[in-house]
């Protein structure tokens, strides 16, 4: 009779350790208040508008409140989710986000995909836990401008299929970031300063149409990166600091009018566009978009050489290589900034005569 009544009184704790594992929390709290933390499952009810809850907001680590018809969240609701991990209301009418949603500092997964957004409230940048956000499917047109300087955690940004014509600078510092999701947009250009993004391993500018007709240098910087797609773009040449890119096993280059690397190196596969481009950089050619690129100076001085390099059985096969595995890169944030090319080779130290 007493092993009977442990196991009922042991049941409904391992219940509520189920429930906090599946929202994702990884920092140890008593077990008073993680029996408190509760999933709340709204999606899919066809809401036109949220019903008064009876339950504790600051008990929900994880609301979903995807698939109905919500205009709008009330700034109250939001500014009480003091626990919340998981926020997900995709595929609703919501034309805005409520500036409460900047007091969600435990927030590490937020999905707003799939609604009527025009931007995001510059608030979201006091979400310095998030570590995901989709905002795919949306009409936004512009990022906060700061958003790369505040949510340093942050390891995946899909906003494809909006109308964004110009990414911010301060993305360049996001050095967690791992994967970036940009493509169907408008996007005029990338961020200069690319370098920083360390940890990147997935870069997706593709389909920006006609609007989208160059990649900056520092795209040869990233060197976890390992799939690049930029098809269906205006790009005419990909710059030579591709070259760069050890890690890279899948590149996507189709719908664009490419002159450099010709068709006819393309067709040899990655191994060829790479060492093309590297043969490039090494024989000083310059792009035409950079009169005095910092990469050529690297090049013109002994620092770097792109050709000189082992190549693996792999490379050689193909062009674009669909199966592969992430590589974390091992970079330090600290140490990349101290010997960035730029700091290192500045034109006003070094290359004033």
């Amino acid at each position: 009779m007493m092993y009977e009544q442990q196991q009922q009184q042991q049941q409904p704790q391992q219940v509520r350790m189920d429930i906090r594992k599946k929202a994702g929390h990884e920092r140890r709290k008593s077990i008073t208040e993680e029996e408190r933390l509760e999933i709340v499952d709204l999606s899919g009810m066809s809401l036109d508008a949220l019903p008064n809850p009876s339950l504790n907001l600051g008990s929900i680590c994880k609301l979903d409140l995807s698939n109905n018809n919500l205009q709008n969240i009330p700034e109250s609701l939001t500014a009480r989710l003091l626990n919340v991990v998981v926020f997900d209301v995709h595929s609703n009418q919501l034309k805005s986000l409520p500036n409460s949603i900047g007091c969600l500092s435990k927030l590490k997964i937020l999905n707003v995909s799939g609604n009527l957004l025009e931007s995001l409230p510059k608030p979201i940048e006091n979400c310095r836990s998030l570590e995901e956000l989709n905002a795919n499917f949306n009409k936004i047109s512009v990022l906060p401008d700061t958003i790369g300087f505040e949510v340093i955690n942050l390891k995946k940004l899909s906003v494809n299929s909006n109308k964004l014509v110009f990414l911010p600078r301060s993305l360049s510092h996001l050095t967690n970031l791992r994967v970036l999701d940009a493509r169907l947009n408008c996007l005029r250009s990338l961020p200069e300063d690319l370098e920083n993004l360390i940890n990147l391993e997935v870069l997706n500018v593709s389909q920006n149409f006609q609007y989208l007709e160059t990649l900056p240098y520092s795209i040869g910087l990233l060197m976890s990166l390992v799939e690049l797609d930029v098809s269906y773009n205006k790009i005419t040449a990909l710059p030579d600091s591709i070259g760069c890119l050890k890690k890279l096993q899948k590149l996507i280059v189709e719908g664009n009018p490419m002159v450099s690397p010709p068709v006819e190196v393309f067709e040899q596969g990655l191994h060829a566009v790479r060492e093309y481009l590297s043969e490039k950089m090494n024989g000083g050619h310059k792009s035409p978009t950079k009169k005095k690129s910092w990469v050529g100076k690297l090049v013109k001085y002994g620092t770097f050489n792109g050709a000189n390099r082992s190549v693996s059985r792999e490379e050689k096969e193909g062009y674009i290589m669909p199966e592969y595995r992430s590589i974390d890169g091992l970079a330090s944030p600290r140490y990349m900034g101290m010997f960035s090319p730029r700091r290192l080779f500045s034109p006003r130290h070094y290359f004033s005569r």
